[in-house]
């Protein structure tokens, strides 16, 4: 299938229908070059099982020479020649020069082509280029396309605007839009830097020749892309008509960018030209009041190209004489610079910092990056790469920032000097071995805070790969260091958590947490380790909070390098509180946004998650790390595979996951008859539990003694008291009524298991619905269907956009906070609110109240 193009495929899927079923038909694909006909054309002759097919691409070089294209198109079926009637093949036979003495009348050899169509069919005949048809070709070919009715021929013909084939319907190809533009650079290159595909895909205008081939040269930060030869000639031929002074006029148009007019006239006074220069370029670019538009991105690119190199520079230096805005000045002096000048490496510098203040992270490492090409001074030029790759990391362009470090490592030939941000790059790829080691090697060498600051975040890594022993070693070489205490306890109270006593590691890393100095106070990192003592306390309801807030706050700032992480960390505590539809949304935007800027650790994670989340479904998807290996064991749990999934977790032992779901391994266990195997989980969920005091937790170690128990009543009636996590407090009750049940107490069974359905039929946990449902039948009851969730009828998109608007947000303001224009956003609602049986985002409001 082709990216994008699902209504051109419906409409040549309709004409080889109709020359299926007998009838005949021609469609004229009409569109800019580079936009995709002959890609089209050559997906039709795929689809066109059945059929025979004939192709012909006209050449500019053969557009004199008479019938040129028809005997490409024809020679296959030359052989049937014969059997047409004499004085149609005699016609064809001399206009080919196949034979001399006859005349080639023009309608004769019309009429034979649409009978060498006909004789052949069902056919499909497929023509390129159609603009450069020689003549005598074309009205041979438009003659039998305007007769074709019931012979079982297909004709499709790709031509830009010039050509004239009147008479024949047309279908307009236009370039892809944004996110099938995205999709298609992705696939064909899905090494290009994310910062680089926005530009393309920005400048290409959707042109996926231009897509495909603008990425070789899309690196330089000033002026259009260079465009490949094919749509250069293509669209500087429009230009190269003009007088000198409207091309020049163009030339500035195309640099300045703005398309303002007083912008552009200011510079094109400074280069000598009259004000009425780029009037004379009008087709090309149209003013409307102040406002100076190209018809086409690629004719400001061609515009561009089509100036020298000096011309351009001039253009830059007249740009930033005339120039109001200091960041735009910056710019154009970096454009027209021939090499290293501090005083213009200076002026883009401040404007990287204009760009940072305004939270545009990704502007000012653009800026930087330029300055840091531009200065002199070895020892400046190395600050500046540091800092870009530093920002372009916050920015989320996590191989634009690697590109940097790897520079500015050749420049000061001291890793140590770029450890934080060689790590930060590595973790971000998902390589978590490699960030930890670069950190502590750097932290044996380091003294003072930035010992202190390589090591914690070693600690960070070390977590992430579930690495005791390494949060040990950590531990070990903050413990000696004076005024640490705190820190270094409270990562040895996280390693004792995640491999040890996690009652005691849990207390540890609270008390420690607590002391430490609030240097940052109300700031991300003291939020983030919050929420870090919040998850291992299991207050995932506060976790949530917190998340959802510092979202919204990156959303506001464009901190997008922060947002994956803070909606996957959001995912998670929405899946522990068993609020699975707002987690599936979570995860969804965390895959996508990590997808776009490279953070491919945190993709893995989200795709982890969706792995888990399937698995509630009673459905596999792959996914890879912890949350993977857990999804495998839920999907045997709930679907009674009890072997598969006790061995599943027993290998995630010692892991971080290895804590908050040892009540499925005991449960596990149990059923599968093995008690003693329980043992070992139960007694380190119980000493956490102690030390957390979550009432659910207290509940939920209720359930696993009760599976243990001889006389489990009582802990069954503490298990399904909590509500706080309705899908543990459901499968508390499936497991109190399963009891019941066997005790033959079939009234008081169906109570909790008709309870224990309805919740997770709405959740949509169907394996574990299946077996409730199959438990009242057996206690005498034949089960109703539950209306599912309305939230469950919406896509993840859908739901995230009707959560932000029943807190008031308008189109707007939802689509600046996911990245949607806000005519998705409107579409997304339109579809939405039938579901939901809501007709104003005042109903809405109510139901999210």
């Amino acid at each position: 299938m082709l990216q994008g193009r699902k209504s051109e495929l419906a409409a040549i899927e309709r004409l080889l229908g109709t020359a299926r079923a007998g009838g005949s038909g021609a469609l004229v694909l009409r569109g800019e070059p580079g936009v995709g006909k002959s890609a089209l054309l050559e997906h039709a002759g795929r689809m066109a099982d059945g059929f025979a097919v004939l192709r012909g691409s006209a050449v500019e070089s053969e557009s004199e020479l008479p019938f040129a294209a028809l005997h490409q198109i024809l020679r296959p079926v030359l052989d049937h020649l014969d059997a047409l009637p004499e004085p149609q093949a005699a016609a064809v036979r001399t206009a080919f020069g196949l034979a001399t003495g006859g005349v080639a009348d023009r309608f004769m050899i019309g009429l034979a082509t649409l009978t060498l169509l006909a004789e052949n069919a069902p056919l499909l005949c497929l023509i390129d280029d159609a603009q450069w048809l020689d003549r005598a070709s074309a009205e041979a070919l438009l003659f039998a396309a305007r007769r074709l009715h019931a012979e079982g021929v297909a004709m499709l013909v790709s031509a830009r605007d010039e050509a004239s084939l009147a008479g024949l319907p047309e279908l307009r190809v236009e370039g892809l839009d944004r996110a099938d533009a995205q999709a298609l650079l992705a696939g064909h290159l899905p090494g290009l830097p994310p910062h680089v595909r926005d530009r393309v895909v920005e400048e290409s205008g959707g042109n996926p020749l231009a897509l495909l081939e603008l990425p070789a040269s899309a690196l330089a930060e000033v002026g259009p892309l260079p465009l490949p030869r094919r749509l250069q000639e293509a669209f500087g031929k429009r230009i190269a008509v003009l007088p000198s002074r409207a091309r020049s006029a163009l030339v500035v148009a195309a640099a300045a960018d703005t398309g303002e007019l007083g912008t552009i006239l200011a510079a094109t006074r400074e280069l000598g030209l009259p004000d009425d220069a780029l009037a004379q370029a009008e087709g090309l670019v149209s003013v409307q009041g102040s406002t100076v538009s190209f018809r086409h991105s690629l004719t400001r690119a061609a515009a561009y190209q089509s100036a020298g190199f000096v011309e351009r520079l001039a253009v830059h230096r007249a740009l930033a004489v005339t120039a109001t805005d200091a960041d735009r000045r910056a710019w154009h002096l970096a454009a027209a610079a021939t090499g290293p000048d501090e005083e213009v490496a200076a002026g883009l510098e401040a404007a990287a910092e204009r760009a940072r203040d305004r939270t545009g992270y990704a502007a000012a490492a653009a800026a930087l990056e330029r300055a840091a090409h531009l200065t002199p001074d070895p020892g400046r030029r190395l600050r500046r790469l540091t800092a870009a790759a530093q920002t372009a990391a916050d920015a989320g362009q996590n191989g634009r920032a690697g590109g940097l470090v790897e520079e500015a490592l050749r420049l000061s030939g001291d890793p140590d000097a770029l450890a934080t941000l060689r790590a930060k790059v590595a973790f971000e790829d998902g390589d978590s071995r490699a960030a930890y080691t670069i950190l502590i090697e750097a932290a044996d060498r380091a003294e003072g805070e930035a010992r202190v600051r390589l090591l914690t975040d070693a600690a960070r890594a070390a977590w992430t790969r579930a690495d005791p022993a390494g949060m040990r070693r950590v531990h070990g070489l903050l413990a000696g260091l004076p005024g640490q205490e705190s820190l270094a306890a409270a990562i040895g109270g996280a390693a004792e958590l995640m491999s040890g006593d996690p009652g005691e590691g849990l207390r540890i890393l609270s008390e420690n947490v607590a002391a430490m100095p609030q240097r940052r106070a109300g700031l991300v990192g003291e939020r983030l380790a919050t929420v870090m003592v919040d998850f291992f306390s299991g207050d995932f309801a506060r976790s949530r909070e917190t998340m959802l807030v510092l979202a919204g706050e990156f959303r506001q700032r464009g901190m997008i390098g922060w947002l994956a992480g803070v909606l996957g960390t959001l995912a998670e505590a929405e899946f522990f509180l068993g609020r699975f539809h707002e987690a599936a949304a979570s995860v969804d935007e965390t895959v996508r946004i990590a997808g776009d800027t490279g953070q491919r650790q945190r993709e893995a994670h989200a795709r982890g998650l969706l792995a888990a989340l399937a698995a509630v479904r009673g459905e596999e998807e792959k996914g890879e790390g912890e949350w993977a290996e857990r999804a495998g064991a839920l999907l045997d749990l709930g679907r009674g595979r009890f072997e598969a999934a006790l061995e599943r977790m027993e290998q995630l032992t010692g892991q971080n996951h290895a804590l908050y779901f040892a009540p499925d391994q005991v449960e596990a266990a149990v059923r599968l008859g093995r008690p003693d195997r329980a043992a070992e989980p139960l007694e380190r969920f119980e000493r956490w539990a102690r030390a957390a005091g979550q009432p659910w937790a207290d509940a939920v170690l209720a359930r696993c003694r009760a599976l243990l128990a001889e006389a489990p009543e009582e802990l069954f009636a503490l298990a399904v008291q909590d509500g706080a996590r309705p899908f543990e407090q459901a499968r508390s009750r499936l497991l109190f009524g399963e009891w019941l049940r066997r005790e033959r107490r079939k009234a008081e069974a169906r109570t909790q298991l008709r309870a224990a359905l309805e919740t997770f039929e709405r959740a949509g946990a169907h394996p574990w619905a299946e077996h409730a449902r199959a438990e009242l039948r057996a206690a005498g009851e034949t089960a109703a269907q539950v209306a599912p969730d309305a939230m469950a009828a919406l896509t993840p998109q859908e739901l995230q956009v009707v959560r932000l608007a029943a807190t008031g947000a308008t189109n707007k303001e939802i689509g600046a906070q996911l990245f949607l224009s806000p005519k998705t956003v409107g579409h997304h609602l339109y579809r939405a609110f039938p579901k939901l049986g809501v007709a104003t985002r005042t109903e809405l409001a109510h139901l999210f109240s």
